[in-house]
C-alpha cells in the first residue's frame, strides 16, 4: 500500500515540476489574448484611437436597448439619449480611451510575465466592472467572464512561473 501512494507522489511531483510554468505560461498567453484583442480593436494605430468606439461604451454599455436589468444606465431611460457635451459623454468618452489603454498594456505584461500579478489583478477588476456594470447576467458570468476571472486569478494566486522577466529579473519570491 505505501509502494503505491510513494509512486502516486512521486509522479505529481514529476508532473508538478514538468507542467507547472508551460501552464501558467499559457493560462497567463490566454488571458492576455481575449483583452489584448479587445484593447486593439480599440485604436486605429498607435495613439489614434478609434472613435467609431464611443458609439460601443455610449450605447451599448451604458445606454443599452433594451435596457440591460441590473446594468448601469448613464443615459435618460425616458430618450435612451445623451445630453450633448454633457460630463457623462466626457466620462464615458474618457473610459473607452483609458479601457483601450488598459486591454492593451495589462495583456502585454502578462505576456512578458513582468509585474504579472499587478496586470492580472488590474484585468481581474476589469472583468468584474464588465460583470456587474454592464453585462450583470448569470449567462454572461458562466461565458464567458468566469473563464477570464478563474485564469486570472490562477496568475493573482501562483505567480507567473518560470517563464516570465518577473522570475528573470527576481521580481516574483514564489517564481524564484
Amino acid at each position: 500500500m505505501n509502494t503505491i501512494t510513494d509512486l502516486y507522489q512521486s509522479l505529481c511531483k514529476q508532473f508538478t515540476l514538468f507542467f507547472s510554468d508551460i501552464s501558467l505560461l499559457f493560462v497567463r498567453l490566454l488571458a492576455a489574448k481575449v483583452f489584448l484583442a479587445s484593447g486593439l480593436s480599440k485604436w486605429n494605430g498607435f495613439f489614434d484611437f478609434n472613435e467609431e468606439k464611443y458609439d460601443l461604451f455610449l450605447y451599448e454599455f451604458f445606454c443599452p436597448e433594451p435596457i440591460r436589468e441590473g446594468a448601469l444606465l448613464l443615459c435618460d431611460a425616458n430618450t435612451m439619449d445623451y445630453t450633448e457635451g454633457s460630463f457623462t459623454v466626457s466620462l464615458i468618452e474618457t473610459l473607452a480611451v483609458l479601457a483601450g489603454v488598459v486591454e492593451v498594456l495589462l495583456p502585454v505584461m502578462l505576456i512578458l510575465g513582468f509585474f504579472s500579478r499587478i496586470g492580472a489583478l488590474g484585468l481581474v477588476g476589469m472583468t468584474l466592472f464588465i460583470q456587474l456594470a454592464v453585462f450583470p447576467e448569470w449567462d454572461h458570468w458562466w461565458n464567458p467572464a468566469v473563464w477570464w476571472f478563474v485564469a486570472l486569478m490562477v496568475i493573482v494566486s501562483n505567480g507567473p512561473g518560470k517563464l516570465s522577466l518577473d522570475h528573470l529579473l527576481g521580481l516574483d519570491r514564489k517564481t524564484n
